[in-house]
């Protein structure tokens, strides 16, 4: 079985040093993800409900929308990139979207 790679874990984990409680929400996404066969926005909904086109980039509603996981995700290649991980007050600040 193929799996999506997702780049990179480490910035999850890196954001989990900071936000504890963000740890089990994370890694339950990227686990999920990994496994996805996920071909377009849509397929992703089926999974996350929530999740939503930004520009380029799909947003994550994660822990309840206490998080915000900001990707880009590459459909065809199956490869999930990780350019945020951020607490829904710096989300609000609006300075990744210069990254989308």
């Amino acid at each position: 079985m193929s799996r999506v790679n997702v780049v990179s874990r480490k910035a999850l984990k890196g954001f989990t040093m900071k936000n504890n409680s963000a740890a089990e929400p994370l890694d339950n996404w990227y686990r999920r993800a990994r496994k996805a066969k996920w071909r377009n926005l849509a397929g992703t909904r089926l999974d996350y409900p929530h999740a939503d086109l930004v520009g380029k980039c799909t947003v994550f509603n994660i822990g309840g929308n206490k998080f915000r996981l900001i990707t880009k995700v590459n459909y065809v290649g199956q490869t999930i990139y990780i350019k945020h991980v951020l607490t829904h007050r710096e989300y609000n600040k609006e300075g990744w979207k210069n990254d989308c």
